[in-house]
């Protein structure tokens, strides 16, 4: 019985059977998560899952279904065509499953690898509410889920499981599975294992059981036995997770360093590895403007027209388009300005609350309005000299307060100059 369990991966062996067993993610299924809150009224809608790997969406789409006894289809985008979901549609209305109060549950993992046509083919039976979808994806939404559906469907996001949460995983482990519970398995040093897990709990179980997998009775896991282990066994990267969010950070970091030498490293080892191209094309997107920004305002363009050459022309020719885009960025100037600016503008604005509009900018479409003296003192910008007026745009109690923060480029030292000709002092410009 020992050995058949053994076939079974560890992190399988130890999934969670119920709610209340499930380590993480808090914010959603803790005594007071969202989600949580609507099991306890009985109240379940479609929802998509997003989050890295690892962090429970399958595990958490499993529970619920269990904890509201409703019957469970599973589906993988990977392997699923149309015809897949048209059938466990067709198959909840013949087994007479419709029910407001027994609505089946549709699971689809990888949801963001269903083309438009797929998802096309869920929005009949999510709106009607002929089942429940829960969608999981590694990917953001706004990108890969048509808006008809996700319009349909809650987004709840799963965060990286914390230091706390993966010792608890790793104890529960070693003292419930049937296997593991007969081996004396000591944790003398668990930084090896928490880095190279990532806040992944299935890498952490991998991990573990790597480790145990030929040891004898007593196994003292430390730093360097973890090291060790994983440098002979663990594979060059693995699209799905093992090391998915390492190199794209190595490779996100050569770019802003300025290595364009480096950054071609990296994207040889996503491309090698069948790393999405729309994947990589999106992280390009992002540092155009995290950290080019003004200072090349261009960099946002050949980004944007990157990735729209990856989706006309995909893999393998679009490699060479990657390429050109991460040469290009990461020998262009550099700058964080924009980055910081709405940062502290989005920090200032959770410190401060809701601040009122000033009234000389307020909209005045009513009499009532106008009488109230909205937008009575705006002085209209194009009428001035140069197009410019001098005038408060800041609510009372934060005027004056910097944002953008010009950098040392030649462009933004540019707009830092037309800034100084204009507020004459005002933010420190």
């Amino acid at each position: 019985m020992i050995y058949m369990l053994a076939t079974i991966p560890l992190a399988e062996r130890v999934r969670p059977k119920i709610l209340s067993d499930y380590i993480g993610q808090e914010h959603l299924i803790g005594k007071k998560g969202i989600i949580s809150k609507h099991l306890k009224q009985g109240v379940i809608s479609s929802m998509i899952f997003w989050g890295p790997p690892g962090t429970g969406k399958t595990t958490i789409a499993e529970l619920i279904s269990e904890h509201m006894d409703r019957p469970f289809y599973k589906l993988s985008a990977v392997e699923a065509s149309v015809k897949d979901v048209r059938q466990v549609i067709e198959t909840t209305k013949k087994n007479d499953l419709f029910n407001p109060t027994k609505q089946p549950i549709l699971f689809i993992d990888e949801i963001h690898r269903f083309n438009k046509a797929q998802q096309d083919s869920l929005l009949m039976a999510v709106e009607r509410g002929l089942v429940i979808l829960i969608g999981a994806t590694t990917e953001n939404p706004s990108f890969e889920v048509i808006s008809a559906l996700l319009s349909r469907c809650q987004v709840y996001t799963l965060n990286h499981h914390t230091k706390e949460d993966l010792l608890k995983i790793v104890e529960n482990a070693l003292k419930n599975d049937s296997v593991l519970k007969d081996k004396k398995i000591t944790i003398k040093e668990s930084n090896a294992l928490l880095r190279f897990s990532g806040g992944d709990a299935r890498k952490l179980l991998n991990i573990i059981e790597i480790i145990t997998a030929t040891a004898s009775k007593e196994v003292e896991i430390t730093n360097k036995l973890v090291e060790q282990t994983l440098h002979q066994k663990l594979a060059m990267y693995d699209k799905s997770g093992e090391q998915h969010y390492d190199i794209v950070s190595a490779f996100i970091k050569s770019i802003r360093g300025s290595d364009p030498n480096a950054a071609v490293y990296w994207l040889a080892r996503m491309i090698e590895g069948g790393e999405d191209p729309k994947f990589i094309a999106r992280r390009l997107l992002i540092s155009a403007s995290e950290d080019i920004g003004l200072a090349n305002p261009t960099a946002l363009v050949i980004a944007t027209n990157c990735f729209k050459a990856v989706e006309l022309i995909g893999y393998p020719e679009c490699r060479i388009v990657l390429s050109q885009a991460t040469i290009y960025l990461a020998t262009s100037a550099k700058s964080n300005a924009s980055y910081m600016a709405i940062n502290k503008a989005q920090s200032l604005v959770k410190q401060t609350g809701d601040l009122p509009v000033p009234l000389a900018l307020r909209n005045a479409p009513t009499k009532l309005m106008k009488e109230l003296d909205y937008g009575k003192e705006y002085k209209y910008s194009h009428n001035g000299e140069g197009n410019f007026i001098a005038q408060e745009f800041l609510p009372k109690n934060i005027t004056n307060t910097t944002f953008f923060e010009p950098g040392s480029s030649k462009k933004e030292q540019e707009i830092k100059s037309y800034l100084s000709k204009n507020w004459k002092g005002k933010y420190g410009y």
